[in-house]
């Protein structure tokens, strides 16, 4: 925020706000806390409905983003954005920790099974 006000001048604070609220981006951030973030920012900035829709849809990653914008309902209020993708966000998450777990779980059944394989190989007796 000090760069901001650098950048624009201290003086109107409702332009450094509008300012911190264009240039805010969720990067690998949990949406919540993006969420968070951006709920600060557009409080002293001006923006309400659908102009900070559009400024909240600028910040958050590509898949979410896709995701609200083809969601069967329509979302009109910027609070319906904000729950919607922390919902998005926390599935996403908790889907990929089920996938790492699955791998997990596949890569030490794989790795016991081959084991038991070289053990079998190993105990056959050679006939010639």
């Amino acid at each position: 925020m000090v760069d901001i006000k650098k950048e624009f001048g201290g003086g109107d604070e409702k332009l450094v706000k509008v300012a911190e609220l264009c240039r805010l981006e969720q990067g690998s951030r949990m949406i919540k806390e993006f969420v968070q973030e951006f709920r600060r920012a557009a409080r002293e900035s001006g923006y309400e409905g659908h102009p900070l829709i559009e400024e909240f849809k600028q910040g958050i990653n590509g898949a979410i983003k896709r995701k609200l914008i083809e969601a069967k309902h329509y979302l009109r209020t910027v609070k319906q954005w904000y729950k919607r993708a922390v919902a998005l966000d926390r599935n996403w998450r908790e889907s990929k920790r089920e996938e790492e777990r699955l791998r997990g779980q596949r890569e030490a059944g794989g790795m016991a099974l081959r084991q038991q394989e070289q053990k079998s190989v190993m105990l056959q007796p050679l006939v010639w």
